[in-house]
């Protein structure tokens, strides 16, 4: 099938479906281009949440769906591709969780929302890449404020004077150099930010020397120290938009290059490595989309049992930020 005769096809099945696209901005650029919205994972879960659609296309990773699922169980959440997985999230299970709330049962349980929705279940609170920073600060705000109350009248995290951090190391290390506050680390990283290295970007700014640098706070502490901006995708397009840089060198995962290029014609970006992709993120194909239309297949349910825990966890970040 040709490329317009698929699009077409996607189209007509979208409506008759009553459905909708989400498009993570690591995608490949032809599902990206079918997207009706595109953005970072919770972003794309908002969204899905407030529409009328009832079917949910997400084109991303599991934990993207099951969030999705989390904050709008009403309706039918389905994946292109069900294989496509988040190696990060796959670093910590709900027992590892519960093991080290254990050790630590005085800590206030942060996770990022990267991780499975049995997991978040597990959480005290949730945290993205744009508000770790914001979230952290006010966990430490209530727990002092909570120190000074008589028991019982503080907040969730009062007399909790340690957190826990899950499952991303250098998103933690990036948390504790903005706040000031030592973090218990679980050990799990990004594969794909990773492979991102120091070099890399000193090599792209000596052939772009006017170049602002941003990267995701997911890089490691090197790549992060010689940025101009640790941010998350969805603020990575808000700077490369407001920006008066012509120029701009970007760490993070290669697939969101086409969205800024696309957003931004009258500017040039350049990956600062071609080694960080996502091969999760590329599973993806408009075929795949085109299939799980016409069969409404795969669906992706959180039990009501682990939804309704992980939805608060969800709740009280975005209560905070």
């Amino acid at each position: 099938m040709k490329f317009r005769e698929l699009t077409e096809k996607i189209q007509e099945l979208k409506k008759k479906r009553n459905a909708i696209i989400l498009v993570h901005n690591y995608q490949l650029p032809e599902v990206q281009d079918l997207a009706d919205y595109r953005g970072d994972s919770l972003e794309l879960s908002r969204i899905a949440a407030k529409t009328d659609a009832k079917v949910i296309v997400f084109c991303g990773v599991h934990f993207m769906a099951e969030t999705a699922s989390i904050l709008c169980p009403q309706k039918k959440v389905i994946m292109p591709d069900i294989n496509a997985g988040c190696p990060m999230a796959s670093m910590i299970t709900a027992k590892d969780l519960s093991k080290l709330k254990e050790r630590y049962p005085k800590a206030v349980a942060v996770g990022y929302v990267n991780t499975s929705a049995e997991v978040k279940a597990g959480l005290d609170v949730c945290c993205t890449s744009t508000n770790a920073v914001a979230v952290v600060n006010a966990i430490i705000k209530d727990s002092a404020v909570g120190a000074r109350l008589p028991d019982g009248q503080g907040s969730a995290f009062s007399g909790k004077k340690e957190i826990i951090f899950v499952p991303d190391k250098y998103l933690a290390d990036f948390v504790e150099k903005q706040t000031g506050k030592k973090l218990i680390k679980w050990n799990g990283f990004c594969p794909t930010h990773i492979k991102i290295l120091p070099e890399d970007i000193k090599r792209e700014k000596k052939f772009h020397p006017k170049a602002k640098v941003i990267v995701h706070p997911e890089c490691l502490p090197q790549v992060i120290a010689l940025a101009d901006a640790a941010l998350s995708t969805s603020k990575m397009c808000k700077f490369a938009k407001e920006t008066e840089a012509k120029e701009i060198i970007v760490g993070t995962e290669v697939g969101l290059i086409y969205r800024l290029k696309k957003d931004n014609p009258n500017k040039e970006f350049y990956p600062a490595s071609f080694a960080a992709v996502c091969p999760n993120m590329k599973r993806t194909t408009e075929e795949k989309v085109l299939w799980a239309l016409e069969e409404l297949k795969e669906e992706v349910r959180v039990p009501d049992k682990i939804r309704i825990r992980a939805k608060k966890a969800i709740d009280r970040m975005l209560e905070i930020v």
